[in-house]
């Protein structure tokens, strides 16, 4: 089943644009990070991997699975209750959302993200 899917073109990188992405969340300016929340380093990581183009196939699914990984690897995927912080339906509509967008929509695009990250880790507030 898997060889159905398999690709020559899937993940393949274009340029070095992936890891500019990975490194832009770990900006410095005189010593203070640039994105000092791991929200923010998790949108913007998700909206530079969308916006780079940095693979010839799976740019979405690519920056979706970074996505992920990022909150997982820094304990911030699964929310107290043992539910994750964003479902697969609210991840998908946003990265559709990111590569539909407009440049100069950047920064409202990636704060909508914070926010939905900020409110199901707090579990405070239901929508």
């Amino acid at each position: 089943m898997y060889s159905d899917y398999q690709s020559d073109i899937f993940a393949k990188p274009k340029d070095n644009s992936f890891h500019s992405s990975i490194n832009q969340i770990r900006q410095t300016f005189s010593g203070q990070e640039l994105y000092p929340t791991i929200e923010e380093k998790a949108a913007n990581l998700l909206y530079f991997i969308v916006k780079n183009h940095s693979f010839v196939d799976g740019n979405k699914r690519i920056a979706a699975a970074c996505f992920v990984y990022f909150l997982h690897k820094n304990k911030a995927l699964i929310k107290q209750n043992n539910k994750t912080i964003i479902s697969n339906e609210a991840l998908a509509s946003l990265t559709l959302f990111i590569a539909t967008s407009k440049m100069e929509e950047a920064s409202i695009v990636k704060h909508l993200i914070i926010s939905i990250l900020n409110r199901n880790i707090d579990n405070k507030t239901s929508f």
